[in-house]
């Protein structure tokens, strides 16, 4: 019994997800609906400006700040937050990407140190209507 206590104090905790998605994240794959569009290192990119995305997700001292820049090379700047640990959401957005308000909302669908994969709650005017999944990785 004292083994199996010592064995569960001395395993690591999980980093809340505020603090695991709080990083630089690049462009490994993206789908835009079921098409893959972008892998990166791949030959046959049918988008591969997906090169240059960036979602920068920063946390000091509560003050929670993201910069995306997106495939057409525009960079967004605003706030993120979290709903639970399934939703992440952007707002306050400048310049609003089209049709945003200002706001772009992603389901988490799996997180871990080095990669997130997310999915748009919302369908991107910029990619033909579709709804789009990201593969980010850190670094």
């Amino acid at each position: 019994m004292i083994l199996g206590l010592i064995a569960t104090s001395c395993k690591d905790k999980v980093k809340p997800v505020s603090e695991r998605i709080a990083k630089a994240w690049t462009a490994e794959s993206v789908k835009h609906g079921a098409t893959v569009v972008y892998t990166r290192g791949g030959s046959g990119n049918i988008e591969a400006a997906y090169s240059g995305f960036r979602l920068t997700l920063t946390n000091t001292g509560g003050t929670k700040t993201v910069s995306l820049t997106d495939v057409d090379g525009k960079t967004f700047t605003g706030n993120w937050d979290l709903e639970g640990d399934t939703k992440l959401v952007l707002t306050n957005l400048t310049p609003a990407p089209t049709g945003s308000g200002g706001k772009l909302e992603f389901t988490i669908n799996s997180i871990d140190d080095a990669k997130v994969v997310l999915t748009r709650l919302t369908a991107s005017p910029k990619t033909g209507g579709t709804i789009n999944e990201y593969t980010l990785t850190n670094p």
